[in-house]
């Protein structure tokens, strides 16, 4: 049977790499033209179920995912239907969206929501910049902020003290209002948002002279926020309550912080590791020396060996990004030597570095090195 039918990704006229959204509007134009009572061709419940059963498999992530690998074997059509949906997850809902969006009204299943209870607030986002050291170690910042909270004077409700509030006349308390349409397809029924009530089922007798009914006051402060150290660049920080303001008596959303950190001009992040560039001079690497290194706690001297390798990269352990966690190690910094030449010799320094040089060359290994060297150049 499943060799009957189109691939799901076909029958909505999307790609594979469709998104929700995608997928959603493609739906409600094909349900909408396939629709039994909008389309009298004998054909159109028949597309329009295979239109349903694609977009039920495919709006769902897991099943989407399982569809995508196993094909038609990775989903079972008919379990909507053993759930008492009907058909392929197609549910009287679904109905109400498709005819809202197509002729007004809004989302009934929101309208219902809201009359059913408190509705928590939306969140919110804001982005703030800090500078390098104080997310490694640490700050706290004021910043201004701008949100919905309770009114004090009637503790939310929207109405004076000792004044009450009504059952809506309009919607009847359930927060909605259904309407006819008259369309070229027919009488056409929707329900929306109860526009007296705005959705709450009721209606305030004598509104709060503060808050004008709304149940709350639009406040604008500054707060303190604690930057805890080790945070990185594009890290959020929660704010409870400080958000757009609920619905119903529901609570107000939250505030999220997005912090974005300034970069900074000798170390870099990696992770919880700092990286550090050092100018060195040649002749240290050859001679070996101390040099004082910075770190974002202060400075360590470090030891740089004779001999050591232009492209070494020297470890500090433990002066990099706390650990923020007690089963976590703290980073470490590394410090890559910008070896430095000398560009403008004085006589002098030329003929001892003219001397080191021949004495180099005399030393009996580098004799063999350069012979071996020379053998291989010669037989390329």
């Amino acid at each position: 049977m499943a060799a009957d039918k189109r691939d799901y990704y076909e029958v909505l006229g999307v790609s594979k790499s469709a998104s929700d959204q995608e997928l959603k509007s493609a739906y409600l134009k094909l349900a909408k033209k396939y629709h039994p009572d909008l389309n009298k061709d004998p054909d159109a419940p028949k597309m329009f179920n295979e239109v349903q059963e694609a977009y039920d498999v495919l709006k769902d992530p897991q099943k989407r995912a399982a569809y995508d690998q196993f094909g038609f074997a990775g989903v079972d059509p008919n379990q909507a239907a053993a759930n008492g949906q009907g058909g392929f997850g197609f549910n009287a809902d679904d109905v109400s969206d498709i005819f809202s969006q197509f002729f007004g009204g809004g989302s009934t299943r929101q309208a219902r929501q809201r009359s059913t209870g408190p509705v928590k607030g939306n969140d919110q986002v804001m982005k703030i910049r800090i500078s390098f050291m104080d997310s490694i170690n640490g700050t706290t910042v004021e910043i201004p902020v701008s949100y919905d909270d309770v009114c004090d004077h009637c503790n939310g409700t929207g109405a004076e003290p000792g004044s009450g509030a009504d059952t809506c006349p309009y919607c009847h308390g359930t927060g909605y209002v259904k309407t006819q349409q008259r369309t070229i397809f027919g009488v056409i029924e929707s329900q929306s948002v109860c526009q007296h009530c705005h959705g709450t089922g009721r209606v305030i007798r004598e509104k709060c002279h503060k808050c004008s009914g709304q149940g709350y006051v639009h406040v604008s402060s500054k707060i303190d926020v604690t930057i805890p150290a080790g945070l990185a660049d594009g890290e959020q920080i929660r704010i409870p309550g400080k958000g757009a303001h609920g619905y119903n008596g529901g609570p107000s959303g939250d505030l999220y912080i997005i912090v974005m950190v300034q970069a900074d001009n000798s170390f870099t992040r990696d992770g919880k590791d700092i990286h550090v560039k050092i100018p060195i001079s040649v002749i240290d690497l050859i001679l070996g020396t101390t040099i004082t290194v910075p770190t974002v706690y202060g400075t360590s001297d470090v030891t740089v060996r004779p001999g050591t390798a232009t492209d070494a990269v020297l470890r500090l352990r433990g002066q990099g990004v706390k650990a923020r966690k007690n089963y976590e190690n703290d980073g470490d910094e590394y410090i890559h030597l910008d070896v430095r030449v000398p560009q403008k010799l004085t006589p002098e320094q030329v003929d001892l570095l003219t001397r080191f040089k021949d004495i180099e060359a005399s030393k009996k290994e580098n004799k063999n090195i350069f012979d071996k060297f020379k053998e291989a150049f010669h037989k390329n």
